[in-house]
């Protein structure tokens, strides 16, 4: 049925109000808001697109209130966003989790094929920001409006425990940074990685407190994009040079063939954590109209642009050392300690900030939920509010990286568990849903193949990180010093 020609219709005929109303319950339109009410979505006119109201000043009606700022960043302000945690410090371990168990062929075709897999999906999801008159700023409204109150919850939780786990990995990452720049002047081990990951997760509370939400990111990009320039330029000259001077590597896929096939399913986790970020339609939300055709620029922008850094460095740290590359490649690089301390200062200050990135549904929906909607974002209830619950929230991520600082396994189990559900199989069926009256058999065989491939994968994905974390759990005691 299609939700806006019903509703355009729906005051010819009570019966027609009756079926119109049953339909919006099936697909989820008529949803409980935090006050427990419901209330209908403000539909448009069947004639109107998103971007054609957006120009004309016509708002749809937003999902719910959000106590944060949305419609206001510039598309590349937002492609930024996405760069920002394409090119995060994460990028440091991609040549030892992607490069290392597939090789220079599995790898590089690897890297290049999800790429073009994730533009597709994240472009189909971008089109699905405003389904049936009503704009959806979260991924969790967009799913419910869809599925109903299930999914609604489903989406929630995977997304949640995609970002959590993310923001638990770059803690680690932050604290290895600290580490790695602690050991180039002193050799005594007195500073040990889960000191490094509590310094780390105490930064980036401070930071927390300071931004209220995404949008006043603003000139803090400027600073991530500088600082990700750094560690990567660095990296990838010291990396060069160590290439050139070294004796021949050893380019075979390290592990036995049990082992292997392990190692090569957590890589394809790899593979789409690199690109994906899991928070789409959130970042989406903070986009000016036409929200849709500034979406797909932003995304353009990562994938092309944005991604060249990625692949240098994947590239060049594997091409100079081979099997023995690290997870963290700065622990590979040789050169003047001040530069390598520069390069490690500069990944733990943009981890800083692109965590703010990863947390921030979670920041939106605390402050929605629970935080006051007066007196401004700096506002000294608001202040103590972001300190108290933003604080408690980083302290269990940044006791859960300290007990577990299993890096590469975090990025594997995070792609298997959230990342192939959220924005592979999900964006896919959703697709099917809204347009299924406008797709070819084609089309839907192809979204199918989608999403039965995608769901296998998550499911061998998910397995195989759990296998390396009960390895890694038994090789590592709680707080390991790695």
């Amino acid at each position: 049925m299609d939700v806006n020609a019903a509703s355009a219709s729906s005051s010819s005929s009570s019966s027609s109000c009756a079926t119109q109303e049953t339909e919006d319950r099936r697909l989820g339109l008529h949803l409980p808001f935090d006050d427990g009410h419901e209330r209908a979505p403000l539909l448009l006119p069947p004639t109107k697109t998103m971007d054609a109201a957006d120009e004309k000043g016509e708002r749809p009606d937003l999902s719910e209130d959000t106590a944060h700022q949305i419609s206001v960043d510039p598309w590349y302000q937002v492609g930024f966003v996405l760069i920002t945690g394409v090119n995060s410090a994460y990028v440091l371990g991609y040549s030892g989790s992607i490069m290392v168990p597939l090789g220079w062929i599995g790898g590089t075709c690897g890297l290049l094929l999800a790429a073009a897999i994730s533009m597709y999906a994240n472009a189909l999801l971008a089109r699905l920001h405003e389904v049936g008159g009503k704009r959806h700023i979260r991924y969790r409204d967009l799913a419910g409006h869809i599925y109903g109150r299930k999914i609604y919850a489903l989406t929630w939780a995977l997304q949640y425990v995609n970002l959590f786990m993310i923001n638990t990995g770059f803690i680690i990452l932050a604290g290895q940074a600290l580490k790695a720049t602690y050991a180039l002047f002193s050799d005594d081990g007195a500073l040990k990685l889960p000191y490094c990951i509590a310094i780390s997760g105490f930064t980036c509370a401070l930071f927390a407190f300071g931004i209220p939400y995404l949008s006043a990111l603003r000139i803090w990009l400027g600073f991530s994009t500088l600082f990700s320039l750094i560690y990567i330029v660095i990296t990838f000259v010291l990396s060069l040079r160590d290439g050139i001077t070294a004796p021949a590597r050893d380019y075979s896929i390290p592990g036995s063939h049990g082992t292997r096939i392990f190692t090569t399913i957590g890589a394809v986790a790899d593979l789409v954590f690199a690109y994906n970020t899991g928070m789409l339609p959130e970042i989406q939300a903070t986009i000016r109209p036409p929200v849709v055709k500034n979406m797909e620029k932003a995304l353009w922008f990562q994938f092309t642009a944005g991604s060249l850094p990625l692949y240098a460095v994947t590239f060049m740290g594997y091409w100079a050392y081979g099997s023995a590359t690290s997870s963290y490649l700065l622990n590979n690089v040789k050169g003047p300690v001040w530069i390598k301390a520069t390069a490690n200062m500069s990944a733990f200050l943009q981890t800083v900030i692109a965590l703010h990135i990863f947390a921030s549904p979670m920041y939106e929906f605390l402050d929605t939920k629970y935080g006051s909607g007066h007196g401004g974002p700096f506002a000294f209830h608001n202040v103590v509010f972001r300190v108290l619950v933003r604080g408690g929230y980083l302290t269990v991520n940044t006791l859960v990286a300290a007990v577990l600082p299993f890096l590469g396994d975090f990025m594997s189990l995070t792609g298997a568990l959230s990342t192939f559900p959220l924005t592979f199989v999900l964006a896919n069926h959703m697709y099917l849903m809204v347009k299924r009256h406008k797709l070819s058999a084609i089309q839907k065989s192809w979204h199918w193949l989608n999403v039965i491939g995608f769901t296998g994968l998550a499911v061998a994905a998910a397995v195989a990180a759990i296998r390396l974390i009960m390895l890694d759990s038994s090789t590592y005691h709680f707080f390991a010093d790695l």
